[in-house]
């Protein structure tokens, strides 16, 4: 059993506090921007509440976050009352937060320069792999501070991978992002095609999907889409955030995304016709507008 505190009680970090809770048996100290949410959880789950970062991580020995964005980060890290002030020397800061590379890098040095480690560890499996405890974690940082928080991790997780060097971890999810973007777009425009051509959707997905054309996307999103629902599941606003990572990251590194690129403008389509809270899937209502 670790002292644990988790900062960021989104729809992705509530649940994975709460796994680190009950199917991790750790001691967890929660803090939120919003006290009534993290006065929730502490409710549901046993655990405790602070009212800063730093209070929520004087004395642990791994302090996790799941925020929005790099700002976000910076502020409860680094900020006058960030997590950073307080933690101890030996013990680890893992970022589950999608954010860049360059953030990483630059909070791994603070954190070494502190006596302590730093993992960025961003997550794929949405919502739903929050809730089950099912997350995909692509870690970047020293191998020794892997070491010591993979056991606690997997307490949300059913897979996590050391990428490599700080930023590795933020660059893996980028790629995932890129391929995903590229999948929904194809999987939208297939659907749409099928759809004009008096095709059975259910039962060309029901073929396809056992070839080469298969993916998770398919297997998981094809009914709703096929349905016109998207109000569920990972939003396009955050889908935007994640491809303008990618780009911004693209941009200095020399790397060539013109389908992604095209795709995060599609998203912008769909945020302009409401979508902005819709699954990533809704590329389909694009284009049946």
């Amino acid at each position: 059993m670790a002292s644990v505190a988790f900062i960021g009680l989104g729809v992705m970090g509530y649940p994975m506090a709460g796994h680190l809770k009950n199917k991790g048996s750790h001691d967890v100290t929660v803090y939120n921007r919003t006290t009534a949410r993290a006065r929730k959880w502490a409710d549901e789950f046993g655990g405790d509440s602070a009212a800063t970062p730093r209070e929520a991580a004087v004395g642990k020995d791994f302090v996790f976050a799941c925020v929005g964005n790099d700002d976000d980060l910076r502020e409860v890290t680094v900020g006058p009352d960030g997590a950073f002030h307080g933690m101890r020397e030996g013990s680890v800061f893992i970022d589950n937060t999608t954010a860049s590379a360059e953030v990483a890098r630059e909070l791994a040095e603070k954190a070494a320069a502190g006596g302590f480690g730093f993992l960025d560890a961003p997550v794929s499996g949405g919502q739903a792999g929050a809730e089950n405890g099912a997350l995909t974690v692509m870690v970047g940082g020293a191998e020794r501070d892997f070491d010591k928080a993979r056991p606690v991790i997997e307490a949300y997780a059913r897979m996590v991978g050391l990428m490599g060097p700080a930023g590795a971890g933020q660059l893996t999810k980028m790629i995932n992002q890129i391929c995903i973007a590229g999948l929904v777009q194809g999987l939208a425009e297939g659907i749409h095609f099928g759809k004009k051509a008096g095709l059975d959707i259910e039962k060309v997905i029901e073929v396809i999907s056992k070839g080469a054309a298969g993916s998770w996307q398919m297997e998981n999103r094809h009914k709703t889409m096929n349905a016109g629902k998207y109000d569920f599941g990972f939003a396009v606003d955050w889908m935007r955030k994640d491809l303008g990572i990618c780009l911004d990251e693209a941009d200095r590194n020399g790397a060539k995304l013109p389908v992604t690129a095209l795709v995060d403008q599609f998203y912008k389509d769909i945020q302009e016709m409401g979508g902005k809270r819709w699954d990533t899937s809704a590329l389909l209502a694009r284009l049946e507008k």
